[in-house]
């Protein structure tokens, strides 16, 4: 009985970070197959239009500013743009395979430099989109994808700094705080399908403008890169409590990436996958 009783917690507390573990590998999972699925849309419907020259069928898909004629710098930008996010998206994926780390170093580290390059230029060219091109619904939505670019600059340049640095602990961090900004548009476009099939478009309109549209598009990136801190920190924590409520938190967020994955594969690319 005595041995039982000690021994039980040191059981309890393996229990317990197993299962935040596996909380983030299924979140990962439902998040990878939405990004498969998203990238999928990209090269089905951008890629081969782009390839053919139809770039007027661009707009068969419903966008903020598309192809305009006669704007070659616009869309030239605008094609660079949506391509590289399929790039950014892969290899992002990528990078948060623990084998791939393992068993092919020299793969990760020019994947990670390649995504590192990519992130900087799609967040560059977004806010050149977003205020040179006008490329925006509402003004606080201009505002939401720029402060989205801005930390991208920023946690691409400390993931790259300490890389160089070789402090792979830190740089770890930030490259994946730099993953969750870079897919900000992903989580805003899950989060919408997610919350509109959930309360039927409480509190959103057609400029996203709306208290939820404001709510969802901060949140795109804030709430991921909050829950990652939450996520890290319950693993390096012997405090059984934060590693439950983490756990907890991060099923809540895998089903809901699951629902919104859902309603963005049905309703927002489904269509345009074929």
């Amino acid at each position: 009985m005595t041995i039982s009783k000690t021994a039980s917690p040191p059981i309890r507390a393996r229990s317990d970070a197993s299962l935040l573990r596996r909380s983030g590998v299924i979140w990962f999972g439902v998040a990878a197959i939405g990004q498969a699925a998203f990238v999928w849309m990209i090269l089905a419907h951008f890629g081969r239009r782009t390839l053919i020259g139809d770039f007027a069928g661009w707009n068969d898909k419903p966008l903020i500013k598309g192809y305009a004629p006669g704007d070659d710098v616009g869309n030239v930008m605008f094609a660079i743009h949506v391509l590289l996010a399929a790039v950014v998206t892969l290899g992002g994926l990528m990078q948060l395979i623990p084998a791939l780390r393992r068993r092919a170093p020299a793969l990760h580290r020019w994947n990670g430099r390649i995504f590192l390059i990519t992130a900087v230029v799609m967040a560059v060219g977004g806010l050149w989109l977003t205020w040179g091109r006008e490329t925006y619904l509402s003004l606080i939505s201009a505002v939401a994808v720029s402060v989205d670019g801005a930390l991208i600059l920023i946690f691409a340049a400390l993931a790259w700094r300490t890389a160089v640095r070789r402090d792979f602990e830190a740089h770890r961090r930030w490259a994946m705080r730099a993953f969750l900004a870079v897919n900000g548009v992903w989580f805003l476009r899950v989060g919408l399908m997610a919350w509109a099939i959930a309360t039927g478009g409480l509190g959103m309109n057609k400029t996203l403008s709306g208290p939820a549209d404001v709510v969802l598009q901060f949140g795109a990136y804030l709430i991921p890169l909050a829950l990652f801190e939450a996520y890290w920190r319950a693993g390096r924590s012997a405090r059984r409590s934060l590693q439950r409520l983490t756990v907890v938190a991060m099923g809540l967020a895998a089903a809901v990436t699951t629902l919104g994955v859902f309603g963005a594969v049905v309703f927002m690319w489904g269509p345009y996958m074929l």
